[in-house]
């Protein structure tokens, strides 16, 4: 990757970054926001330190390790990426509740329309303030958005330091045999 400056960064803030999808997803994952390193470079999860790539190849997801560069092949696994808010930021903390919650409307219409298996939203803290779901926690939950299931999984940020690549990776690949199930 090329190596970005503050200036190159900042000048990504409030960028928009396109989703990655295609049809008939088993997994569309879905992050908080992107970052400025994710809006400077146009991929998803391309912060140095994030974990969602290693992470989806040990749990099974990917054949190989992917860089953020290559998530373009991601439909041809059946899988895709979008965000809860789409507006780049340098921390989530800078999103409002009204953003979050906008972002929650707008996810269920896109999942909606999109109909992948399973909707799985990398961060508890994101899908509790995007659905209102202050008890929710990792894992399978109730609700569902149309026949799409969801599931919440561990932020894969560097910064979530309770959980290791191999923990995330346990839980990324229960889904993933959940979503092989059908």
């Amino acid at each position: 990757m090329t190596r970005l400056t503050p200036a190159d960064l900042e000048a990504a803030r409030d960028r928009l970054v396109p989703d990655v999808v295609g049809d008939g997803l088993k997994v569309l994952f879905c992050g908080i926001n992107p970052g400025l390193t994710t809006a400077a470079t146009g991929h998803h999860f391309a912060r140095p330190g994030n974990r969602f790539w290693p992470v989806l190849h040990l749990s099974g997801f990917t054949p190989r390790l992917m860089k953020p560069s290559e998530q373009g092949e991601l439909p041809s696994y059946g899988l895709g990426i979008t965000n809860v808010v789409a507006r780049a930021t340098a921390r989530a903390d800078e999103l409002s509740a009204e953003e979050y919650r906008e972002g929650g409307r707008l996810l269920s219409a896109k999942v909606a329309r999109l109909r992948p298996g399973w909707l799985a939203v990398v961060g508890v803290t994101a899908y509790r303030a995007a659905f209102e779901d202050r008890k929710a926690v990792i894992g399978p939950q109730e609700r569902t958005i149309g026949d799409t299931r969801v599931w919440v999984l561990p932020n894969p940020s560097g910064l979530n330091a309770h959980w290791t690549a191999a923990t995330m990776a346990e839980e990324f690949g229960r889904l993933r045999v959940a979503a092989a199930e059908g």
